[in-house]
C-alpha cells in the first residue's frame, strides 16, 4: 500500500488531481455541507423547541400523543445508519431532484439525517436555561411566544451555536460517505480513486482536507459562541473593573 506512495509518477498524477478536480470537490464539500446544515436546523429547530415547551409543565403544553409521535419520529430517524438512510429515501430524492445521484441529491439525505440530531442538540440547549428565568417572565405576563423567542434562545445563543458546530462537522462526514453512492465532493474523490482505483495518496490528501475543513468550522463556530457568552463577557468586564480599581 505504501510502497510507491511518493515515488515521482505517483506525486505528478496526485498533484494533477489536485489541481484539476480538487477546487470544485472542496466547493461542493462546503456549499453541500452548509445547505444541509442550514436546512437541518430548520427543521430541527422548531422540533426541539416543541419537545421541550410542549411538555407537561411546560410553556406551551400540547398534546401528550403529539409528544410522543414526535419524539418517536425523531428517534426512529437518529437510529437508522447514514448508509442505509441514504438508500431508504431514494424516492424521495427522486422525487424532489430528479435524481438519486450527485452532489445536489445527496443534500436530501444528509438532511434527513440530521434534523433528528439537530432537535436532540436543540432540546439539551433549551433544557439548559434556568428555570427562574422562564418563571421570572411568566410572571410578568409574558405569552408563551414572547418567553420562547426572547427568553429561551436568546439564553440558549451561545449552546445553540456550539452544538449547531457539532452538527455541520457530522454532516460533512456525512457527505463524504455520500460519495458511495454517486455523491459529489471530497468523498466522491477519496472513494474512487483510494478504494476503487488504489491512489492512496490522492485518498490521504483528500483527508487531509476533510480534517482541516472541520477544523475551520470548529474554530469559527467555538469563536462565535464565546462571543455571544454573556457570562464570558461579564467575567470580563468584572475583571476589567477590578483591575481599574
Amino acid at each position: 500500500m505504501f510502497a510507491d506512495l511518493f515515488n515521482p509518477e505517483t506525486l505528478q498524477e496526485a498533484w494533477e488531481i489536485i489541481c484539476t478536480e480538487f477546487p470544485l470537490a472542496l466547493w461542493e464539500t462546503f456549499y453541500v455541507t452548509v445547505l444541509a446544515t442550514a436546512f437541518a436546523i430548520i427543521i430541527g429547530l422548531p422540533l426541539g423547541i416543541l419537545v421541550v415547551v410542549g411538555e407537561k409543565g411546560g410553556v406551551l403544553p400540547i398534546p401528550r400523543w403529539i409528544l410522543s409521535v414526535v419524539n418517536f419520529i425523531i428517534n426512529v430517524m437518529r437510529s437508522i445508519p447514514f448508509l442505509i438512510l441514504m438508500i431508504l429515501v431514494f424516492p424521495l430524492t427522486r422525487a424532489l431532484i430528479g435524481t438519486t445521484i450527485g452532489t445536489v441529491a445527496s443534500i436530501v439525505p444528509l438532511v434527513i439525517a440530521a434534523f433528528p440530531f439537530v432537535a436532540r442538540l436543540v432540546e439539551g440547549c433549551l433544557r439548559e436555561v434556568n428555570p427562574n428565568i422562564i418563571e421570572m417572565a411568566q410572571s410578568t405576563g409574558a405569552s408563551p411566544l414572547q418567553i420562547i423567542c426572547k427568553v429561551m434562545l436568546p439564553e440558549s445563543v451561545p449552546s445553540l451555536i456550539s452544538n449547531f458546530t457539532v452538527a455541520i462537522t457530522t454532516i460533512l462526514g456525512y457527505s463524504a460517505m455520500s460519495g458511495i453512492i454517486g455523491g459529489g465532493g471530497l468523498g466522491k474523490i477519496a472513494i474512487n480513486y483510494g478504494y476503487y482505483r488504489y491512489k492512496y495518496l490522492v485518498m490521504f490528501l483528500a483527508v487531509i482536507v476533510l480534517v482541516i475543513l472541520v477544523q475551520v468550522f470548529q474554530t469559527v463556530g467555538t469563536r462565535l459562541a464565546v462571543n455571544t457568552d454573556k457570562r464570558l463577557k461579564n467575567q470580563a468586564g468584572r475583571r476589567h473593573r477590578d483591575q481599574a480599581e
